[in-house]
């Protein structure tokens, strides 16, 4: 169903690369999911009122709860399809995380209120009136909410939306939930065993679950998260496919909200080249990055000398004495700079996430490598942090 729509409502609807296109996905599957969690609502309502039991009442709960976070989530898409402005000159694209994290404060917010009423009803329970009614509507509901999930998870897929995503995972938390309300009902209509409280005391708990899962996915590129390695994979390639380019490094990737990444990096040219030639390569790197991954790129020029034999041979020695540290270590922009009777290796040494030593005992490790192996060598090192 949400296939047939993108197709009849969405141009280019396979050019999910595109930010519009992707911004008119986030929308239709908003919409549908507000109609689809406001039908399940209020059967579940109606149903509960008339049984008395408070799990259907509370899984209505969480339905109506859903089609809130669904309307949450289309304004997010909508204000991050807002244009940059002289205040947010790079746009407005973490209001779809922000909306996010809105809709994890109001799973949360649900998800509380609804356990101090089934603990209520643990301590002091009530007959439930379990007829075909109940079973009909909790086994649709779950069918319905299988379907959201799968296609949520796809369009998730397809567009790399972590919202969307994490919407598919809120699906499938309800499928489990009004699973256990069903088995509430049956327990209750076969044994006579009214285990109606603690059935909607778990369902609290799915809630509380999903909405803290919810917060976790929209909090981490707010903050700061590390890019995704598919992304820099593909950086990466186009470009190092330009043969003016030897090598990368200092890669960051600035997140402002889905379609709206800002990428920086150095490319390493030949030193002899010529200077007009290889400014005309960069900015054709960067206009074709920006048209193949939608991203805006700045490209620092940093020339190499490729074919000086002892700059090479220095160089291979101090990489060599750096990855007895820890061979993950790389370096780069290496250059030597005579200072009378010493020569200065200047380079930046970088190291890997999750390395242990500090930057000035790393670096006092290598220049004392360097003081002791190379015979009048001193090595000036910065010492990097690799952000990918």
């Amino acid at each position: 169903m949400v296939t047939l729509l993108a197709r009849l409502f969405i141009r280019n609807w396979n050019n999910t690369a595109d930010p519009a296109v992707r911004r008119a996905y986030g929308t239709l599957c908003s919409v549908f999911g507000i109609f689809l969690n406001i039908l399940l609502s209020a059967g579940k309502f109606v149903v509960g009122a008339a049984s008395g039991s408070v799990a259907i009442t509370a899984d209505a709960a969480n339905n109506l709860s859903d089609a809130g976070s669904s309307l949450i989530t289309l304004a997010g898409f909508f204000f991050a399809g807002r244009q940059a402005d002289d205040e947010h000159p790079f746009g407005h694209g973490r209001a779809e995380y922000i909306s996010g994290l809105a809709v994890s404060a109001v799973i949360l917010i649900m998800g509380f209120d609804l356990a101090k009423t089934s603990f209520s009803k643990i301590l002091h329970p009530s007959p439930v009136d379990t007829g075909w009614a109940s079973f009909v509507v909790l086994g649709a509901s779950i069918l319905v909410k299988l379907y959201m999930f799968f296609y949520n998870r796809k369009i998730g897929r397809k567009i790399d939306s972590g919202a969307m995503r994490a919407t598919a995972l809120d699906s499938f938390s309800d499928v489990a939930a009004t699973s256990v309300v069903l088995l509430s009902a049956a327990v209750s209509a076969i044994f006579k065993l009214n285990i109606d409280g603690w059935c909607g005391a778990a369902v609290s708990l799915f809630i509380c679950y999903s909405g803290i899962n919810a917060a976790r996915d929209t909090l981490s590129p707010l903050l700061g998260s590390a890019p995704d390695p598919e992304f820099v994979r593909q950086v990466e390639e186009i470009v190092l496919a330009h043969p003016e380019i030897s090598g990368i490094h200092d890669l960051i990737v600035h997140d402002y909200g889905p379609g709206r990444r800002i990428i920086s990096l150095h490319g390493e040219v030949d030193g002899r080249g010529d200077i007009y030639v290889l400014h005309g390569v960069i900015d054709a790197i960067e206009i074709e990055l920006a048209r193949k991954l939608h991203c805006e790129a700045v490209i620092h020029m940093d020339p190499v000398a490729v074919e000086d034999e002892r700059t090479v041979k220095l160089r291979s020695m101090c990489l060599e004495l750096a990855q007895q540290i820890d061979p993950r270590i790389a370096i780069h922009d290496f250059r030597i700079v005579p200072s009378g009777e010493v020569t200065n290796l200047v380079f930046d040494a970088v190291v890997p996430k999750g390395f242990k030593l500090r930057d000035d005992e790393t670096r006092r490790r290598i220049v004392d490598a360097v003081q002791h192996e190379l015979e009048g060598c001193r090595a000036v090192v910065k010492i990097d942090r690799s952000y990918i």
